[in-house]
């Protein structure tokens, strides 16, 4: 069935159900749409009632589908009644495939924590080096020091670049991050801090992995609260959640083996956020890890949030395989994955306010389809993005402000500039 708008369908809906040849419970729990443009939806799955027979081929069994319903619709009432959804609800939403069912609970979701408010910044990327001892799997950014494609940026060059960046008044952030160098001190990096914070004090500075900073402790031989403080008083503000991928040891020992351990990212985190160090968190997913995995891993960071209450915002984005070992026996997940990813993840992290659509990693087109199944933010300006760009993605290196306050607007959603704290700087 196709239907033209989005009314015609509500009116097959309502007069279908009024005949009772449809149970409304089990259509809004087995229908898929495949969007077709502006106003178009395909229906390309249901659920018939009729006679106590449920058409879904001849070994289908009307209980088996009845179980399945239920569990969904007793996940849709923990929903609405605000109570927390456990590791078998997260595990149950991944194996449905009602976009949007997910994308509808997602939104009410995001609307209760947040409004119509979407987020952005004006924000800058500077990293650092390419030169990385940890050459993960998954990364096409990394390289060796004697590749022809590899370099290392000074702290005078950092300050250049980033002096070049304050021309615009608007700016209120530098995002900086790095190879893992195997010649730099750690004191290069506590340099470059404090050479930025004391030539642009009035910038916002987000800074470092947790994978840099027990890389940063191994290197110096301090604890990662030294390190970090050492940052800090050198000029951290906050820090970025890169580096996090999946948290499970049997995934990172394939895909990013001497990078730092599931509980060596939590430890950091947590370490930040006792020395009143915000940070974010992140999730690369569509490689080799599980469902469980998945799950498991948002449950980390929610179990984290309930303790520290430290981290800022939630980013998940897809591997990007090209030019990557990985990607050589992966291909890259859909955009139905992205956006039930999405979805879910704002239904179980029931303790972060913000969840970004990073326009970088998903495009601008998805970013704002994901503005709808749960996002609140879509970062910011950027300018000069480089670690995902290696790995192929297709997006810009910079938005213009005005370009991210159309795309909110489009939505229907209401553009709010922030700054890095998510202090309101204005309302568009």
């Amino acid at each position: 069935f196709f239907f033209r708008s989005t009314r015609d369908f509500c009116f097959f809906i309502k007069k279908e159900a009024y005949r009772k040849t449809i149970s409304i419970n089990v259509l809004r729990h087995a229908l898929c749409f495949s969007i077709l443009g502006k106003d178009y939806i395909s229906l390309v799955f249901y659920e018939i009632l009729q006679e106590g027979d449920v058409f879904l081929g001849k070994n289908t069994k009307w209980k088996e589908c009845h179980y399945v319903s239920i569990v969904l619709e007793q996940i849709e009432t923990k929903i609405m009644q605000g109570i927390r959804l456990n590791r078998e609800d997260g595990i149950a939403l991944f194996e449905c495939n009602n976009l949007t069912w997910l994308g509808y609970l997602a939104d009410i979701v995001r609307k209760s924590v947040s409004g119509d408010y979407v987020y952005y910044n004006v924000n800058r990327h500077i990293n650092l080096t390419n030169i990385c001892t940890a050459r993960c799997e998954l990364c096409a950014f990394g390289c060796d020091a004697d590749s022809t494609q590899s370099y290392a940026m000074g702290k005078e060059n950092a300050l250049e670049i980033a002096k070049e960046a304050a021309k615009d008044p608007d700016l209120k952030e530098l995002h900086i991050v790095s190879g893992l160098h195997p010649d730099w001190p750690f004191s290069y990096y506590v340099d470059v801090i404090k050479t930025l914070k004391r030539e642009l004090p009035h910038i916002h500075l987000k800074a470092f992995t947790a994978v840099e900073i027990i890389y940063f402790a191994s290197i110096s031989g301090k604890s990662v609260s030294e390190v970090l403080i050492e940052l800090q008083n050198a000029g951290l503000d906050s820090m970025p959640g890169g580096g996090a991928e999946i948290l499970s040891d049997r995934v990172r020992n394939e895909i990013c083996s001497k990078k730092a351990t599931a509980a060596e990212w939590l430890e950091v985190a947590r370490t930040a956020h006792n020395l009143g160090i915000r940070s974010n968190a992140s999730m690369l997913y569509g490689h080799i890890e599980t469902v469980e995995e998945r799950v498991d891993h948002l449950l980390s960071l929610r179990n984290l949030q309930d303790e520290t209450g430290g981290f800022q915002t939630f980013i998940c984005f897809p591997f990007h395989p090209n030019n990557t070992v990985l990607g050589e026996r992966i291909e890259r997940t859909s955009v139905w994955d992205e956006l039930k990813t999405m979805a879910i993840s704002r239904l179980m992290l029931d303790n972060f306010k913000n969840i970004k659509a990073y326009w970088v990693m998903l495009t601008l087109p998805i970013a704002q389809l994901a503005l709808g199944f749960g996002a609140n933010d879509i970062d910011g300006t950027v300018s000069e993005e480089k670690i995902m760009h290696a790995a192929g993605a297709k997006s810009a290196t910079f938005l213009n402000k005005d370009t991210i306050i159309k795309t909110i607007r489009e939505t229907g959603r209401i553009p709010v500039e922030r700054d890095s704290m998510y202090n309101i700087v204005k309302i568009l």
